[in-house]
């Protein structure tokens, strides 16, 4: 993996190792909100229902990065549905990294629903380390949350009648998880963005023509229009890795 902008300097005539990409997508200390898709050149996220089919080994690369460098993953409970998540353990490619670079070995995943639809034996909540935070609201079934409650996940009642984000952001700090790693779905990022608690796009760009899916942010129009600044560009394999620093206007 070569680095394009800002401009190269001598570590990647040999190419970016783990600790090198690392640095490269670290941020200071403090709160901060990435968000991390994949995307094909027509915009699509996925291919047959998966983000999967359009990513590369430099993508997993990436991908293990920012997990890695994350207080937590965020997540909407569709995507963690549909992707099969599991718990960040100690013994997985991305455990292993955050020990490489001095980091607790697992970390949790916040599954975002408004209708706390998390089941109890869920292997987010069944397999979890470090235990499983549900993002929820007051509408949710309040059986259900004590439920998962019982099973040992955190849940954290933010908003009344759908998930208030920036109370959620605001929650999540106070339990010394500010550095977070939205990877989506399309209307987990289009609220958060609504929000307005997304600082930085991770957009990886696969040299593909997909067709047929949804973008980013699903078919609904953004209630303000959000700037990016690019401030990084990677390749490997024709596939673009792109930061954006974002900003409403």
């Amino acid at each position: 993996m070569r680095r394009l902008l800002p401009g190269p300097g001598p570590v990647d005539d040999a190419g970016l190792d783990d600790a090198a990409l690392a640095e490269a997508y670290r941020v200071p200390a403090g709160r901060h909100l990435r968000v991390n898709f994949v995307a094909a050149l027509d915009g699509a996220t996925s291919v047959a229902g998966r983000s999967g089919g359009l990513g590369s080994d430099g993508d997993r690369r990436v991908f293990r990065v920012l997990r890695a460098l994350a207080d937590a993953v965020l997540v909407g409970h569709g995507t963690a549905a549909a992707e099969g998540y599991r718990p960040v353990l100690a013994d997985s490619a991305v455990g292993r990294l955050r020990a490489g670079l001095g980091r607790v070995s697992t970390a949790p995943v916040v599954v975002v629903s408004r209708r706390a639809s998390l089941a109890p034996a869920d292997q987010l909540v069944t397999d979890a380390v470090s235990p499983t935070v549900l993002v929820t609201c007051a509408a949710a079934d309040a059986g259900h949350r004590a439920a998962l409650t019982d099973a040992g996940v955190q849940v954290l009642v933010c908003g009344d009648d759908d998930v208030d984000l920036g109370a959620a952001v605001d929650a999540l700090a106070e339990r010394g998880l500010s550095q977070l790693l939205c990877e989506g779905g399309p209307s987990l990022f289009s609220a958060a963005l609504g929000a307005g608690v997304v600082d930085e796009l991770d957009l990886s760009i696969a040299p593909l023509l997909a067709g047929g899916a949804p973008g980013m942010l699903g078919a609904d129009a953004l209630p303000v229009p959000v700037s990016g600044r690019l401030v990084q560009v990677l390749e490997e394999d024709g596939y673009l890795f792109t930061r954006y620093r974002l900003s409403a206007g």
